[in-house]
């Protein structure tokens, strides 16, 4: 499949790059709505080729028609097992008018892009309803959904038969799995208006759906092929942008209906597994007795401890909470609902169905996991000269011009400019910084050369380390930054959410604190300091414990610990109290 389709860029660059391809698109999905029977965006005059195409269109519908029944073969796995593992009692009693499990008559986005189109009408810069708020902007398109959460408490829920359900998720009858289901599959007409034809006076109501082929395992190169499982993804018109979002992330994989894209016939690269993904927000206004559970006399101990029963007919099922209920078993095909148009959600399923299918393949993992590039770097203050542990390493500027010439424009005073980026400057090993003169200076055949130091420039030294000019963030002054050419690789491998994987990444700089600091008397004050840190803090307990021997600067405390220490408590004797509420209080912060 083209990369153009699958990801929306080409080896010049994104797909979408000129207003020209943009219209071209908009024409594309309006001649889709008018094949479904949809009233199009804007004037038919502005796009000749439906007016053109009119017969071939109404070719198209027809054959729609006849083949209303026909599923993908995607779909069809889905619809197949759902019918085998609900069983015909629960399907003749929760579906009995329902042919297929699945979202009938949806819109299928086959290629990158359609449902980012989708989501905004093209005469207007904003879409708004009652669960999702999108804004046209510079890079593309800001979408704000009214759930933006990061807890996981309670949300998970697993159907019960299939493979064993963990004591920290909520075990589900397959009844109330069923009349979820049969609300998914019937949202309200509201959450249907598709953005696109948002401001028409008929907008289009319909699902919306892509197909994904997210990798299990990757190719070991004269080993084994790739290998990838096959996802439907549906969603409500309204939340095409959770469409747009997971697209986005795992790529698109083409029209489901095309025999090129049926993972059933790529016997080398298909791990064997069939994903599911279905949004509908709306499930949280469902009752615990509506869909089928229990009342709380003739439930089991696990459904009292779950909630999954219930006293006052009124309850909301999850108390009216988001959640998404999976059902799944050895057999291959799982089926997720998200009640909620979270867009962490609908990545996350999608790990997780990753994670599923690499159980039952066999030999590979979901690695849930993150980590950064570290570079070590440094306040040099306001002059510098290369420090000998740099000079050691043996680089030298004549190295950089026999290496690097064809990437650095090397100038006769004795330093390089980059080819591609002029702000980037290479120094020779002997130059020296001068902030307060706003100088680098140096020697070239005996003569003093100079430069003058800018701020948004960045100066290399051969050994690799960058200097920079830095504005201090609540002072007027300015100090030189550097940053060294060998970084540190921190990873962690194996986690959870929540694991921490993001915090490895970000700096620290947020974390440290500027401003103005009271000192009375400086030497007076560090001898109060002074006086502090050598107490002996072992007899400071009421109880008269004296094991804890660390003092306050012992490599084992914490700041937390040192802020307790200092804290009056009534652990703590009287004397020892009495004694902190005569630690000034200015120095108490210089501690």
């Amino acid at each position: 499949m083209p990369l153009k389709d699958q990801i929306g860029f080409t080896k010049n660059g994104p797909a979408l790059a000129s207003p020209d391809e943009v219209n071209r698109l908009r024409e594309f999905v309006n001649l889709k709505l008018a094949a479904r029977g949809f009233p199009i965006v804007g004037k038919e005059s502005d796009y000749p080729f439906l007016d053109l195409g009119r017969s071939l269109i109404a070719s198209f519908q027809e054959k729609t028609r006849l083949l209303s029944d026909y599923l993908c073969p995607a779909d069809a796995a889905i619809d197949a097992y759902l019918h085998d593992y609900l069983g015909e009692e629960i399907i003749n009693d929760v579906f009995p008018d329902r042919k297929h499990l699945v979202p009938g008559g949806a819109l299928v986005a086959e290629r990158h892009g359609i449902t980012r189109m989708l989501s905004l009408p093209p005469d207007a810069d904003e879409f708004k309803s009652s669960i999702l708020s999108s804004y046209r902007v510079h890079q593309g398109v800001c979408h704000n959904p009214a759930s933006d959460r990061r807890t996981t408490e309670g949300v998970f829920h697993v159907t019960e038969g299939g493979l064993p359900i963990p004591a920290d998720k909520k075990s589900v009858p397959k009844i109330a799995f069923a009349r979820l289901l049969k609300a998914a599959l019937n949202p309200p007409q509201e959450i249907m208006t598709l953005p696109f034809t948002g401001t028409s006076p008929d907008p289009a109501k319909v699902f919306i759906s892509i197909l994904l082929r997210p990798v299990v395992a990757p190719e070991v190169p004269g080993v084994s092929p790739e290998k990838s499982m096959e996802v439907r993804f549906f969603a409500p018109g309204n939340l095409v942008s959770n469409l747009d979002f997971v697209e986005r992330i795992f790529g698109n994989a083409g029209d489901p209906y095309l025999p090129q894209n049926d993972a059933g016939l790529d016997v080398d690269h298909w791990s064997g597994h069939t994903g599911c993904v279905i949004l509908a927000p709306h499930l949280i206004e469902l009752t615990k007795k509506a869909v089928g559970l229990p009342h709380w006399d003739q439930a089991t101990e696990r459904q009292r401890r779950d909630g999954m029963c219930w006293q006052d007919e009124n309850e909301k099922y999850n108390d009216g909470s988001a959640f998404k209920v999976v059902c799944r078993d050895l057999n291959g095909v799982i089926v997720t609902l998200i009640a909620d148009n979270y867009f962490g959600y609908s990545k996350k399923e999608i790990k997780s169905q990753i994670s599923y299918a690499t159980n039952l393949f066999g030999g590979c993992e979901e690695e849930h996991s993150g980590g950064a590039l570290a570079f070590p770097r440094f306040n040099l203050g306001d002059s510098y000269i290369l420090d000998s542990k740099y000079l050691a390493d043996g680089h030298t500027y004549a190295e950089l011009q026999t290496s690097y010439a064809d990437l650095i424009d090397f100038r006769p005073e004795g330093y390089g400019v980059d080819r591609n980026w002029r702000q980037v400057i290479f120094l020779p090993e002997d130059a020296r910084l001068d902030l307060l003169e706003q100088r680098a200076t140096w020697q070239t055949n005996g003569e003093a050369q100079s430069l003058k130091l800018l701020a948004g420039y960045t100066y290399f030294y051969p050994c690799g380390l960058k200097v920079h000019l830095q504005k201090h963030p609540h002072a007027p002054s300015w100090r030189l930054v550097g940053t060294e050419a060998e970084g540190t690789f921190c990873y962690k491998p194996c986690t959870v959410s929540g694991g921490g994987k993001s915090e490895i990444s970000k700096s620290l700089v947020s974390a440290l604190l500027s401003g103005p600091y009271y000192v009375q008397n400086l030497k007076e004050d560090l001898d109060q300091v002074e006086v502090i840190f050598q107490r002996d803090f072992s007899t400071r307990y009421k109880s008269g414990d004296t094991s804890d021997q660390r003092g306050l600067l012992d490599m084992s405390r914490t700041l937390g610990s040192v802020i307790r220490l200092l804290t009056p408590s009534e652990e703590y004797s009287q004397e020892y109290n009495a004694w902190l509420t005569t630690i000034p209080q200015h120095i108490r912060a210089l501690v």
